[in-house]
């Protein structure tokens, strides 16, 4: 039983309008729509659409299927090009592309044709994913598009990842707009969903909306839209107190009212519905339930094993009923929790012989279905029916075309579906055409390719035990690519035995003749232990043999590598970073001709590396979020893009852009990087946390990287030293300098480590704060020590290195002006202000005895940026420091007791309060609109509310800026 009315949702309609009229106006926006099941999603989204084809949009809707555990890859965008392919055909979504470019559109629907069969690699994903945006771009060029994507807690890895780059990639100008919804409570603890609505709601233009459920009120019109005047207040009252607001529940018990009793459930309320409706369509309804939330008419009608008059009859009465709704040349259950009742409420018996049925039906009719959803549906059914040899065949068909799909996860699932099943099928090798090898080496190739690396590591273990029980396995050059991908997942998670790995991959490749494989692991073993103590000779050997190998056979991929690989070499024996920045150009110009993504990915990771080296953090920034973005199009979010994510957020905080880089870190966390780069991405935030005084999160943080980072063999200097650091600067923060220069041991000791400078400079400026903080300047012999033997690279290390022979001298009671003054020279320069503020109040330290008004002006300027920052200990040393010199700090107050605010965030209330967006509001800091955003979201945390509405609210209540 429906209701003919549509009744409430004013607010989320309004929501669902407001984003319409953006994107119509040609500011592409997206819209996250959750709630409860049975909380009126569809029915919302369908007045939505209604609306918006009314005024002359182009609705395009696919939803998420839930395929036992599998998922469908890409099912919404496949339903919905199918939709668009139903309105304008082929050829007229053909016309809207690049000439040439259809083809790909293959991977999502036959109907375009096959694409290439060879092409399974990230830059293959990415054109796919730039065909997809280009596709919706053109549409709405001629007419404002709505993509709707529903039922999202369903979505395959490959599904989310399509989305996220559609959403993040919203370009201004087109008038689109990306409608998704998802149920609420599906969403536990672990849901990969969860960090993904994260991640999207800080993207500019994005929205999200919860669907609550009906008031009493807005049940009672429910109620009466249905019973008519039968639908008096009292069971209105009854059916709100019952349903809770729930519509479908509402809905179903309005239908069972002249049931003698109540059922308690809303899965018995739902059954007792299609109980109530004749036998033979309750039968041909639980034969529908087997094939998912909608099933093609041929289909069910082939699975039903009735003749077409015999099915036409049952189904009326489901969809007079509305249990089922037409859809297309096919039917869909009104609501998911109807099927999953039905199917639910089958005989253990019954659901196995119903899944051995749609198997059959499928295998015997391939007509029924396009081929890559066919093969995972099959893969689905004869899992599902316990079928372990078809089931066996079925996964492995279905891994190849999930792979074709270029959806990894997915077609990972099904190889490792194959391994499972594998001793239970005694022919397993001759149903599938290929040893057991074969499905183990691929599987591993996956995981890598997945960004799973501990189960990549599991399957190569095993892998590798067959070869050496099993002289028929023991091919040397599979075997090399065995070792050289257990070893690079290790190295991903810092593990010391990586480098065994990685030097057994290139001891038992052949020399001759000259082969790619022996080209790529030899360039993986240089480029993987170069910065390793100890192994510089014996990593340039490797790379010189690589480079010679990699020419023989043409392989430009390696060739590029390897000149990216002696650029930094070169780098690291003379210094000469514009020569370095230019050899780079042309490497990723090259990698970008040969549309060769993973050296083109280390390109933009190097040059980045090497610019905020150099002091240049502004560039850094935006070249590693290009790596970054170019990461997510290949689908290496997890694994090179969260390593980009690093250097994104690195240079963010050098220039005191520190919540913008926090947001950059904890979207990169929730992509649950490898373990080494989780320590990484830790160590940056603990350093943030305790700059601005939270040490119990820096602690938090630096016992994270601790357990992540690598300490032995596989130890660099750029994971080691920093936490080193961090330990210290937790101990100083709670008043321990004698812990804290036991932190620094590794820092003082550990000496020979490939790019030691630029990550011992900073933690020997702490030590230098350690022994002043003791007052016993024995220890500082040995920093001093540590120091005169480190090389210095580039201005940063220079400011370092002044900074440090600043600090030595205070610790021995000497208070240097000059050489404060030259610190602070140095930091300017460079526009990193936490470095400088810790120089300007050391340097009005200093002069204070004897050039107040020059003491004075360091100490206003150290307080405003100080708080600026947010950075609570500098703030209130500096105004230790000014009350002591009696300084009037005037134009740089502290935050509002209470609020928390800095002063940069007071501004942005104060516009927000004033009604201002962020583009106003970026427009009248000269900041980004993306900062802008960030700004917003953390002072909506620090004023408790949840809305820019009641930030604005608070802020009047207060008077904050009367």
């Amino acid at each position: 039983m429906t209701s003919p009315l549509f009744v409430g949702r004013v607010r989320e309609s309004a929501a669902l309008d407001e984003a319409y009229r953006a994107a119509r106006d040609g500011s592409p926006s997206a819209v996250l729509l959750g709630g409860e099941a049975g909380v009126g999603k569809t029915r919302l989204v369908g007045e939505f659409g209604a609306r918006a084809r009314a005024d002359g949009s182009r609705v395009l809707v696919g939803g998420c299927l839930e395929l036992g555990t599998e998922g469908l890859p890409f099912a919404p965008f496949t339903a919905a090009l199918r939709g668009l392919v139903r309105e304008i055909g082929v050829d007229g979504v053909r016309d809207l592309l690049p000439l040439g470019a259809g083809a790909e559109l293959g991977r999502l629907l036959p109907d375009f044709g096959d694409a290439d069969a060879d092409a399974f690699t990230g830059e293959a994903r990415a054109r796919l994913f730039e065909l997809v945006l280009t596709l919706l771009e053109r549409l709405a060029a001629d007419a404002p598009v709505v993509l709707v994507v529903e039922d999202a807690h369903w979505a395959d890895t490959s599904t989310r990842d399509l989305l996220t780059f559609l959403v993040r990639n919203l370009g201004a100008g087109a008038a689109l707009l990306v409608l998704t919804t998802y149920r609420t409570d599906e969403l536990h603890r672990t849901h990969p969903l969860r960090p993904l609505l994260s991640e999207l709601e800080r993207v500019e233009r994005v929205r999200r909306v919860e669907v609550a459920r009906l008031g009493r009120d807005e049940v009672g019109e429910l109620v009466r839209g249905i019973l008519g005047a039968a639908g008096t207040a009292g069971v209105a009252a009854e059916i709100f107190a019952r349903s809770d607001g729930n519509p479908l529940f509402a809905e179903a018990l309005l239908g069972s009212r002249d049931d003698p009793e109540l059922p308690e459930s809303l899965r018995d309320l739902l059954l007792g519905a299609v109980h109530r409706l004749p036998e033979e369509t309750q039968e041909i309804l639980r034969v529908a339930a087997g094939g998912g939330a909608r099933i093609e008419h041929e289909l069910l009608a082939a699975v039903a094993g009735v003749d077409e008059r015999a099915l036409t009859r049952g189904l009326r009465p489901a969809v007079a009923s509305n249990t089922l709704v037409v859809d297309g040349d096919g039917y869909a259950f009104r609501h998911a929790l109807i099927r999953e009742a039905v199917h639910d409420d089958l005989l253990p018996g019954e659901r196995t012989r119903l899944h051995v049925r749609y198997a059959e039906v499928l295998e015997a009719r391939p007509e029924l279905m396009p081929a890559r959803q066919r093969m995972i549906t099959l893969a689905h059914h004869w899992h599902a029916a316990h079928d372990a040899a078809s089931a066996l065949a079925a996964a492995w068909r279905a891994a190849g075309e999930t792979h074709k799909a270029l959806a990894y996860a997915e077609s990972l699932r099904m190889a490792s579906r194959v391994l499972d099943l594998w001793d239970r099928v005694p022919d397993a090798a001759e149903r599938i055409g290929v040893p057991h090898a074969k499905v183990i080496e691929k599987a591993v190739t996956l995981a890598d390719l997945a960004g799973e690396p501990d189960i990549g590591i599991r399957l190569a273990t095993a892998a590798l035990a067959e070869t050496r029980t099993d002289a028929a396995h023991a091919d040397p050059m599979r075997t090399a690519r065995l070792y050289e991908r257990r070893g690079l997942m290790a190295m991903r998670l810092g593990r010391d035995e990586a480098i065994d790995d990685l030097r057994e991959a290139a001891r038992l490749a052949p020399a001759d003749p000259p082969s790619r494989t022996r080209a790529r692991v030899l360039a993986t073993l240089a480029y993987q232990i170069h910065a390793l103590p100890g192994m510089r000779d014996e990593a340039h050997a490797a790379a010189q043999e690589a480079l010679s190998v990699a020419r023989a056979v043409g392989d430009v991929p390696v060739e590029i590598h390897l000149d990216l690989w002696f650029a930094w070499d070169d780098l690291v024996r003379d210094g000469g970073v514009e020569a370095f920045l230019a050899r780079v150009e042309r490497a990723a110009g090259q990698a970008e001709e040969a549309r060769a993504f993973e050296p083109l990915l280390r390109a933009l990771t190097n040059r980045s590396d090497v610019l905020e080296m150099a002091g240049r953090s502004a560039e850094a920034t935006e070249v590693a979020a290009l790596g970054a973005a170019k990461a997510d199009e290949y689908g290496l979010a997890r694994t090179t893009g969260t390593f980009l994510a690093f250097n994104t957020a690195e240079p963010l905080i050098s220039l005191g852009r520190w919540d913008e880089a926090l947001a950059v870190i904890d979207r990169a966390l929730a992509q649950d990087p490898p373990a080494l780069i989780r320590g990484s991405l830790n160590f940056l935030a603990g350093g943030i946390a305790a700059d601005r005084g939270d040490l119990d999160a820096a602690e938090r943080a630096a016992r994270a990287a601790r357990r992540r980072i690598p300490h032995g063999a596989a130890r660099r200097a750029q994971d080691l030293f920093p936490v080193c650091r961090l330990d210290a600067l937790i101990a100083l923060g709670r008043g321990r300098p004698a812990d804290a220069l036991a932190a620094l041991g590794p820092v003082l000791d550990d000496r020979g480590l490939p790019d030691e400078s630029r990550y011992v400079l900073p933690g020997l400026v702490v030590a230098a704060t350690a022994c002043a903080d003791l007052g016993d300047p024995g220890p500082l012999a040995a920093v001093r020590a540590r120091a005169d033997g480190i090389r210095v690279y580039g201005p940063v290390q220079e400011a370092h290195r002044l900074t440090f022979l600043a600090e030595a001298a205070r610790a021995e009671g000497v208070l240097d002006p000059d050489a404060w003054d030259a610190a602070v020279k140095a930091w300017d320069a460079l526009a990193r202000p936490y470095p400088l503020a810790l120089a300007l109040a050391r340097a009005a330290e200093a002069s204070a005895g004897h050039d107040r008004d020059g003491a004075a002006a360091r100490l206003r300027r150290a307080a405003a940026i100080a708080g600026d920052l947010g950075a609570v200990p500098l703030r209130e040393r500096v105004e230790l420091l000014a009350r002591r010199a009696r300084v009037d700090l005037g134009g740089a107050p502290s935050p509002r007791p209470g609020l928390g605010l800095t002063p940069r965030e007071a501004e942005v209330l104060r516009l927000v309060a004033e009604g201002r967006s962020n583009r106003d509001i970026a427009e009248a800091l000269f900041i980004s609109a993306k900062t802008a955003s960030v700004h917003v979201s953390n002072i909506l945390a620090k004023l408790g509310v949840s809305t820019r509405t009641e930030a604005a609210a608070t802020a009047h209540r207060l008077r904050l800026f009367d």
